[in-house]
């Protein structure tokens, strides 16, 4: 898989106001730690960091610290503004090239079901996979091809296999599938003969009433 290069600098941790006044000059707040290591508080422009995280894939880091020796590491975790949607902070995991380890990869769906031209809907219930491997062994995505799915069949864990990483979502866990769609209720047709009754009034009382 594809690597990308992350220039960042090590920031101090300081006030809300400082941090605020961070983001306002482009830049976005982050951490990166690595195994038993004291994390470093770093910073990057938000430029370099957007292509990491709007991407539907996965990618190793390499991150320089300061201009010093690359460190391969993974996008761990993200935190967006919810009004405005901007990257307001992120944590970045270094790893070990000889080391497995677990990440989540996107599914990227391949080929037109034939369910679908039978009336069906593709619904996909999985969008990423965690899984376990060697870093070097990382896809970017990983492929499920429904070309050959009809109305009612489904793509299961269990079907993928990989001779370098282990799938670790549960064997029976539903990937995608294509389903039947669902018919509209007819409203029910009146019987001939019948119609709509006015309700009737009871005036019993008052009747007999006007009788004496």
């Amino acid at each position: 898989m594809s690597e990308i290069t992350l220039i960042a600098k090590e920031r101090k941790i300081s006030r809300k106001s400082v941090i605020n006044q961070l983001r306002k000059s482009g830049n976005v707040p982050g951490v990166f730690y690595h195994k038993k290591e004291d994390s470093v508080p770093i910073e990057v422009s938000e430029s370099s960091l957007k292509p990491i995280v709007y991407t539907s894939e996965t990618h190793i880091i390499a991150l320089s610290i300061e201009n010093k020796l690359e460190m391969p590491c993974i996008l761990k975790n993200v935190q967006f503004d919810p009004v405005s949607e901007k990257i307001m902070h992120f944590d970045l995991q270094g790893i070990s090239r000889d080391e497995k380890l677990e990440i989540e990869v996107p599914v990227l769906l391949s080929g037109n079901p034939v369910g679908i031209k039978q009336g069906g809907i593709l619904q996909q219930s999985l969008h990423k996979l965690h899984i376990e491997c060697l870093p070097a062994d990382i896809p970017e995505h990983i492929e499920v091809v429904v070309t050959n799915l009809n109305i009612g069949d489904a793509v299961h864990v269990s079907s993928l296999q990989f001779e370098k990483l282990r799938i670790l979502n549960t064997a029976d866990s539903v990937i995608v599938s294509v389903v039947a769609p669902k018919l509209e209720k007819e409203p029910t047709a009146v019987a001939e003969g019948e119609e709509a009754k006015e309700p009737e009034v009871i005036s019993k009382g008052k009747a007999e009433k006007e009788e004496d």
